[in-house]
């Protein structure tokens, strides 16, 4: 089956499929993408005879036709109006003459599978399934991000091996490459490589140059640079490129090929119809919304271009009822012993599975008079909704390829590829059932509606609840529980033989509420940490040593922060080790002086220090004097383009100034840091293994203060 699709300004279509001997293209000239145009609600009378006149006459319109299709799931066959067009870059442009036309003179219309992604569209109206039948080759180019600045490269490595020199130099091995292995896919560290090389060959004349497989084929620029906002957090989306016979994956651009593998992405592939380029590019509701439209696309349900959705009429009662979470228990600070987790599997898609809570079905008007979602008086119907189709063979597959990988785990030689391949697919539609939820609450979701987002916060606080009621009963104390796990311990006050055990009851709450409940692990210990500013305990920060295990399950604290420099993680691990051994504050802080010792005779290497923190705003927009502002200056002065929602790297090497003396960029020469700054840092890094023992940065200081010779600086609070 073709892997990728390149579409020429002539409206043809090359498909290009991989085969033992290369990839071959095979060239499609009758292919006219489609869109729809019907009345935005199902009692609205429009004139579709009147639209098909004014898009007949459209010199990019191919043919009309009034056609039966469903433009809702709560909607049945209605005709609609159907345009073909003559390129597919033309669709977005002649959907906004409908909605121009839209009251007047034919009526209120709305338009469908408007912006469909063009590769999955293609395939979608084809049916076509775009996995590769063979082993997809790539071959890898990196730039360094002292190369990003100018117009041409010094520097670049491909396919691993580092090619420095002119320009000349550069564009012959890399053709050398691409003649040699005939790459199907181009690993790119940054997308920006491939018009850099193509700037680079016109600059210097190199004529034969091409990273295409077509003759002379140039390449595409598909979407520009952006910057957006998701759930409070900035992010860049770099400029999307094509290569003509080729597929391209941008590693700066990337969430499932960084999370999981080519796996993974392969096994969206086959669920989404998405091919590997689009796949590869795509977030985790872009790739839940294409399986979503591909189940559409099978029960004939058209896709709406913008969601207008209008929520159901709610009582203040229910509203106030319906506007929570998953239910979580506040977590018992301190350092609890014979610690076990319990988790339910996949527990939000099995809500959805088990309980039918899908936006086609959930408060139906046929059984309006029946109360199925615990708390709200929802009903649900009979039917069942489409998203059960959607989840449930993900749910499935899922379980199915965790026992593979058990199998594997098990054997005497297991096959290191073969655990890779599955451990990336599992990893893939992880992040699918983890997106599931929380997509139905999204505002832009294709067929989302809060509804459904509120009746399974509703189940699950239920589910919860009835775990806890359970343990509790049997001889089990609660010390945490946070939405799908539970942390129990044995209350001291009931007897061991009274005590039934985790694995029975484990299975009885799984057959009373339909969904399993798995015994996840036993903790020689489990610490809870509490706030920072206060003695409640923070429902995400905690850290254990499993039973016979040698790592720790650690959530929350720096060792888990992204940010987190590699000398301070590793100088927090080394606490939790002491900790474990020992159960001393003064073993844990003989840690720390010595860690504090080493900074201060400058024997930690530089690039051990190195701070990676996501840019918010543009240097103008920032009115503090941070450290990431210090890191952009420097930045902007070396002319490296940082943009909102990419990652600077530095290490501050005197944090009492304030310009952009205070640090210096992980790639330039570093030849100190500020002892002082990081001796911070460990602090409070220190203080996270501590406070669930009654531990502050107050009292730590002043541990170390008896330990060595102090100055004013360390008594500074941060």
């Amino acid at each position: 089956m073709p892997f990728t699709f390149d579409f020429l300004d002539d409206g043809r279509v090359l498909e290009w499929e991989t085969t033992a001997d290369g990839a071959v293209a095979t060239e499609r000239d009758d292919y006219s993408p489609r869109f729809y145009v019907a009345s935005r609600a199902p009692d609205d009378e429009i004139d579709l005879t009147r639209l098909r006149s004014v898009y007949e006459r459209h010199p990019d319109v191919v043919a009309t036709d009034i056609v039966a299709q469903r433009p809702g799931f709560r909607r049945d066959d209605e005709d609609v109006l159907a345009v073909d067009v003559a390129h597919i870059d033309r669709i977005t442009s002649l959907a906004r003459q409908a909605r121009q036309l839209s009251e007047y003179p034919v009526g209120d219309l709305a338009c469908f599978n408007v912006d469909l992604s063009r590769e999955f569209r293609y395939c979608l109206e084809n049916d076509v399934d775009p996995t590769p039948t063979c082993d997809l080759s790539t071959l890898r180019l990196d730039v360094p991000l002292t190369e990003t600045t100018g117009d041409a490269y010094t520097e670049l490595a491909v396919g691993g091996e580092t090619v420095t020199g002119p320009p000349e130099d550069i564009l012959t091995t890399v053709q050398a490459a691409l003649d040699n292995h005939d790459p199907d896919v181009l690993v790119c560290s940054t997308s920006e490589i491939v018009p850099t090389l193509y700037e680079m060959a016109a600059s210097t004349g190199a004529d034969n140059f091409s990273l295409s497989r077509t003759p002379k084929g140039d390449f595409q620029q598909l979407a520009s640079r952006s910057t957006y906002a998701s759930y409070g957090r900035v992010g860049h989306s770099p400029a999307r490129y094509n290569v003509p016979g080729r597929a391209i994956i941008d590693r700066s651009n990337t969430f499932f090929f960084g999370e999981t593998n080519i796996d993974g992405v392969l096994d969206l592939v086959s669920r989404s119809r998405k091919p590997i380029q689009e796949a590869a590019w795509a977030s985790i509701g872009n790739i839940l919304t294409a399986i979503q439209i591909c189940e559409a696309h099978d029960r004939g349900v058209l896709v709406p271009w913008h969601s207008w959705r209008h929520e159901k009429f709610k009582s203040t009662g229910v509203l106030h009822d319906a506007d929570r979470g998953g239910f979580i228990f506040a977590p018992e600070v301190g350092l609890h012993e014979d610690v076990h987790e319990l988790d339910f599997s996949s527990l939000y898609p099995n809500i959805i599975c088990t309980h039918n809570v899908s936006p086609d079905v959930i408060r139906c008007e046929c059984h309006r008079d029946r109360e199925d979602v615990p708390g709200l008086g929802y009903s649900i119907c009979d039917d069942r909704g489409y998203l059960v189709d959607v989840l449930q063979p993900i749910i499935d597959a899922r379980d199915e390829i965790k026992a593979a990988i058990r199998r594997e785990q098990e054997r005497d030689d297991p096959d290191k590829e073969r655990l890779d391949e599955l451990e990336g697919r599992s990893g893939a539609l992880k992040w699918i059932l983890v997106a599931c939820f929380g997509y139905q609450g999204f505002n832009n979701a294709k067929y989302g509606r809060i509804e459904c987002h509120e009746a399974i916060n509703a189940f699950a606080r239920e589910i919860l609840l009835t775990a806890k009621q359970r343990l509790e009963a049997a001889g089990w104390r609660v010390v945490h529980g946070i939405v799908d796990s539970i942390w129990v311990t044995p209350n001291p006050d009931v007897d061991d033989e009274d005590r039934e055990s985790l694995e029975a009851l484990a299975t009885e709450i799984t057959e009373a509420v339909d969904i399993r409940l798995e015994y996840e692990s036993h903790y020689d210990w489990v610490a809870f940490v509490p706030q920072r500013e206060s003695d409640a305990g923070a429902l995400t920060k905690y850290f254990g040593k499993v039973v016979d295990e040698d790592e720790f399950k650690i959530r929350g604290i720096e060792a888990r922060q992204r940010s987190t420099p590699p000398f301070i993680e590793d100088v927090q691990r080394e606490c939790l080790d002491r900790l474990d051994a020992t159960q001393s504050p003064e073993a844990v802080l003989s840690c720390l002086d010595r860690a504090v010792s080493k900074l201060h005779a400058g024997e930690v290497a530089v690039e051990r220090l190195v701070e990676r923190n996501r840019v918010s705003k543009p240097l103008d927009g920032y009115t503090q004097n941070t450290q990431n502002v210090a890191a952009l200056k420097r930045a902007r002065d070396q002319d490296l383009a940082v943009h909102p929602g990419q990652d600077i790297e530095y290490v501050v090497v005197d944090d009492e100034k304030s310009s952009r003396e205070r640090v210096v960029l992980a790639h330039e020469e570093v030849e100190t840091y500020d002892p002082s700054y990081y001796e911070t840092q460990l602090v409070r890094a220190v203080e996270s293994v501590l406070s669930p023992l009654g531990w502050d940065r107050t009292d730590i200081r002043r541990s170390l203060a008896e330990t060595r010779e102090v100055e004013l600086t360390d008594f500074t609070m941060t």
